[in-house]
Parts: structure tokens; C-alpha cells; sequence
């Protein structure tokens, strides 16, 4: 049974950081690719970060590039999201899922979800 548990969200102020994790049982990021999926409220969920089955090719979604980074701690078959320079506009569920491909304009093809974490920038 696969199993993607996502971790470290919270409130924080504009400017903060943050890290979330996700760990995978059932499955290894070996062979599958990760994404971190974001929905703000009202809005549709987009794609913010992805790296490759093995971790040899990453994608950041325009909004975050520069600011968030995605990595692969092969040991604990976990993926992290580093995210700093936080912006209110960042506040959603973030979501991590695995997919046997590495999609990075659509997410419905991914195939295993979490359940997702809050992530909040307030002022």
C-alpha cells in the first residue's frame, strides 16, 4: 500500500521560510518522480516543483523559481520542498504526489497523493 505523508507546514510572516517534507512507503522516488502541487483557496492547483525518478532534473513553477527548491534524500526515500522569501501569495494546501512520469504542465497524472499540508503567510 502506498502512503505519502507530508510534513512542516504552518503559519508564518512574509519573508519567513519553510520546509516540508513527504515520505513515501510502498514506493521509491528510485523509480518514481515527485511534485509538489499547491491549491491556493479558490484557485486551481498548480504544479510549484518536481524532480525526477533517481533526482537528476528538477522543474520550478515561475512563481517560485529562485525562492523554492526541491531535493531527494535517497536514504530516508523522502522529498523536501525548502521554501524561502515566503509570500502571502504562496498560502495553500500543498500536496505531494508521485507519478511514474516527470509532468510538469499537468497534474492529474499523478498517481499517488497525500493528504496535503497547510501553509500560511500572513502578516
Amino acid at each position: 500500500q502506498v502512503q505519502l505523508v507530508e510534513s512542516g507546514g504552518g503559519l508564518v510572516q512574509p519573508g519567513d521560510s519553510l520546509r516540508l517534507s513527504c515520505t513515501a512507503s510502498g514506493l521509491s522516488f528510485d523509480e518514481y518522480a515527485a511534485a509538489w502541487i499547491r491549491q491556493a483557496p479558490g484557485k486551481e492547483r498548480e504544479i510549484v516543483a518536481v524532480i525526477a525518478r533517481g533526482g537528476g532534473l528538477t522543474f520550478y513553477g515561475r512563481s517560485v523559481k529562485e525562492r523554492f527548491t526541491i531535493s531527494r534524500d535517497a536514504a530516508e526515500n523522502r522529498v523536501d520542498l525548502q521554501m524561502n522569501s515566503l509570500e502571502e501569495l504562496d498560502t495553500g494546501v500543498y500536496f505531494c504526489a508521485a507519478g511514474l512520469a516527470m509532468e510538469v504542465r499537468d497534474w492529474t497524472p499523478y498517481q499517488f497523493w497525500g493528504q496535503g499540508t497547510q501553509v500560511s503567510v500572513s502578516s
